[in-house]
């Protein structure tokens, strides 16, 4: 048996010997990890560089307005266009391209007017009619009805060759498609009819219009979100001040009522879910019989208008069946587990107490959300202004052969310039936003720079908060006679050593974590673009790799999170802390299987309920079930856009504040468990930790451990 110990402990490191100078978070340090600190800090530096580069050159205008094919934006003050709000494509069907999402510009003359068509019409047409005046409003700027043949004018581009009804959306002039009685319909003119001339060329159209349609429908469906952004964020705001103070006070609650809370917790998820299953077949049974409510999901197909799927009785089945198997399986877990909760409430009592001395570390989260949300803000402004420095980018064009045909051009002096005397049918149009410098050749790499500083200041930021809660709850710990020797302001003290000592300690396990997460990003890109490739080796292949990376970030958070512990207490660098504190935890594997996991399912459940709670009363609210104010709930185009902001962010901040209780329960485990090799509970060699929790966690002599609550 010695035997098997000794061998044990060998794969598994040495347990920690006893030292009577050990009073927890060492104050003698030095700085660690150094050469990852320089490397932040010089990343740091180039990531401000980029940022100004991008707002130098970049437009965010770009994403608002639209801009015709000189440049000039769509209805801003101030400008020859402000009186045209609406954008015009000359020819609709170059629009059907994936490029038209990433360039912000389809590749055909566009022009800022202030209506969109309302009937058909061509040019010949217009001209033999005396509707030219009409026309005239949807040619280039400075066009006048004189004595050029038509032809002429069709060759320069000056004028569309064929206006089709179209209605503004998303300020660009789409075509008006509709159907009736299963006949497609471009505004008032049908697709199908006697052969007239007007309707071969509508039909001929068409189908460009529809693929138009297709590619711009993401963006059109972005506008409209972005339009319910506008009319609901203060709505959004109170939801979520709501979260947060429901959270506030849930755990305050738990501070002082750890064991009944936790029981009210558990009790209240199964009713709100049980609520939930009983809401859906309500909605299921009042379905029943209504026109089109038996219709298929798979027939229906992808809707951007989402409220129609809550039309469909399949819709509310699906809801139905998965809240059963959710209340079934939290069922079946609090069965199984009934013992292990017992034991997580009695150390989630011990981090209660915890928090308790040191209340500073329930408005922690508050720091890390602050700077995280200065890290999103810095990366989302950079992103808009990298995605908006292209500029526009003119190039010859000719039916024939030309010598210049493909090559830069300004459409400027362009009929002046010696190309159109080589190349008489030659034009300068607009062909892309990009550029031909050395900064737009490089946009893409400057982008992906972007989101790798964001991935690796974001998890910077949280390292910082995990390594300063776990000094404040390290100190609690061990502190020989609680609350006697918690040191003063133990947050602060602990905010300052991670600063000053280990900047490049938490640098080096978010750099790592931050790597795994852009290759999961780039895994992902690829997905995407291979989802229409035949080769299935290759989506095997690129599952597996999605899958282990999966994996290895989800470790990693469990090795980083437990080295910051051990950093927060010995000062140590990242690798040595991490084989600490994973070797700590394997000799120990079977009390982190039973607490770990138990506590984290009872973390999520509370998680669950406060966001349960606030998803049900914006539910109620914006789909105006309920009325706190007269006409208070705002015209939405989609009302599950509010709705999922308000449970997303309810979840961010609930979880913000369960992280508390969440790294007080991992820091007071880790550190019960180097109590337990340090010490043995004699009158010599007591515990730190308190009688209740030795009770609870001990595995020793049958008689009573002197701890430190008895020795005081």
């Amino acid at each position: 048996m010695g035997g098997q110990r000794e061998n044990y402990y060998g794969k598994h490191g040495m347990p920690q010997k006893y030292d009577p100078t050990f009073r927890g978070p060492i104050h003698d340090r030095s700085c660690t990890d150094v050469l990852c600190c320089v490397l932040l800090l010089l990343a740091i530096v180039g990531y401000v560089v980029v940022g100004v580069v991008a707002w130098t050159h970049g437009d965010p205008r770009k994403v608002i307005y639209p801009t015709d094919s000189r440049g000039q934006f769509c209805g801003q003050q101030g400008t020859p266009n402000a009186k045209k709000p609406f954008l015009f494509y000359f020819d609709i069907v170059k629009c059907a391209s994936p490029l038209v999402l990433l360039e912000f510009q389809c590749p055909t003359t566009q022009i800022c007017v202030s209506r969109c068509p309302d009937r058909y019409l061509t040019f010949l047409t217009a001209s033999a009619t005396g509707e030219l005046d009409y026309y005239r409003e949807f040619c280039v700027p400075g066009f006048q009805t004189s004595q050029k043949p038509a032809l002429e004018v069709l060759r320069d581009r000056e004028c569309p060759a064929t206006l089709i009804p179209s209605a503004p959306l998303a300020r660009r002039c789409l075509p008006a498609i509709q159907t009736e009685k299963g006949v497609i319909m471009v505004g008032n003119q049908t697709t199908y009819d006697d052969g007239h001339q007007q309707q071969r060329n509508v039909t001929d159209l068409l189908e460009g219009a529809k693929k138009a349609n297709v590619v711009l429908e993401a963006r059109q469906l972005a506008m409209k979100i972005f339009e319910d952004y506008t009319v609901s964020w203060y709505w959004i705001i109170i939801g979520l001040v709501i979260a947060m103070v429901t959270s506030l006070i849930f755990i305050v609650l738990l501070r002082f009522l750890a064991g009944i809370m936790v029981w009210v917790m558990i009790v209240m998820v199964i009713l709100v879910l049980g609520y939930g299953i009983f809401h859906c077949y309500l909605e299921y049974a009042k379905l029943q019989g209504e026109p089109g409510s038996d219709v298929s999901l798979k027939d229906l197909g992808f809707q951007t208008d989402l409220r129609v799927y809550l039309h469909l009785r399949q819709t509310w089945l699906a809801f139905m069946i998965i809240l059963s198997v959710v209340e079934v399986i939290v069922i079946l877990l609090l069965i199984f587990l009934r013992k292990r909760i017992l034991i997580a409430i009695a150390l989630i009592k011990e981090a209660s107490r915890a928090v308790g001395h040191i209340m500073a570390s329930l408005l922690f989260p508050l720091c890390t959300f602050f700077l995280l949300s200065l890290c999103l803000a810095y990366w989302a402004s950079t992103a808009v202004f990298l995605s908006t420095s292209n500029e526009a980018v003119y190039k010859v064009f000719n039916e024939s052969a030309c010598p210049f045909a493909g090559q830069t051009c300004n459409p400027e002096t362009f009929n002046t310039s010696n190309i159109t005397k080589l190349c008489p049918t030659a034009q300068c149009l607009f062909a892309f936003y990009g550029g031909e410098t050395a900064y737009h050749k490089y946009l893409i790499a400057l982008q992906f720079f972007n989101l790798f500083m964001f991935f690796w200041l974001a998890n910077f930021v949280l390292a910082l908060g995990q390594v300063t809660l776990a000094g404040a709850f390290a100190s609690y710990y061990w502190a020989f006679k609680k609350p006697e020797d918690i040191p003063a302001f133990p947050l602060f003290s602990a905010f300052g050593r991670a600063l000053r000592y280990h900047t490049g300690s938490l640098a080096f396990g978010s750099l790592l974590l931050a790597i795994v997460q852009v290759i999961r990003v780039v895994l992902e890109y690829l997905d995407h673009r291979l989802k229409a490739a035949e080769n299935k080796f290759a989506k095997f292949l690129l599952g597996c790799l999605k899958c282990c990376f999966w994996c290895l970030e989800k470790f990693l958070k469990f090795l980083n999170r437990n080295a910051y512990i051990m950093i927060a207490v010995y000062g140590t660098n990242f690798c040595t802390s991490a084989r600490n504190a994973f070797f700590l935890l394997m000799r120990n594997i079977i009390r982190v299987a039973v607490l770990d996991k138990v506590t984290d399912f009872l973390f999520f459940l509370g998680k669950l309920l406060i966001v349960g709670s606030v998803g049900i009363l914006a539910f109620f609210f914006f789909t105006h079930r309920i009325k706190l104010v007269e006409d208070a709930a705002p015209a939405l185009n989609y009302y599950w856009v509010p709705i999922l902001t308000v449970i997303v962010g309810s979840y961010l901040i609930a979880h913000g504040f369960f992280s508390v209780y969440g790294m007080c329960v991992d820091t007071l485990f880790l550190c019960f468990c180097e109590d337990l090799e340090r010490n043995d509970g004699s009158q010599e060699r007591p515990y730190f930790m308190s009688p209740a929790l030795s009770e609870i966690l001990r595995k020793g002599p049958s008689e009573p451990p002197k701890t430190a609550d008895t020795q005081g």
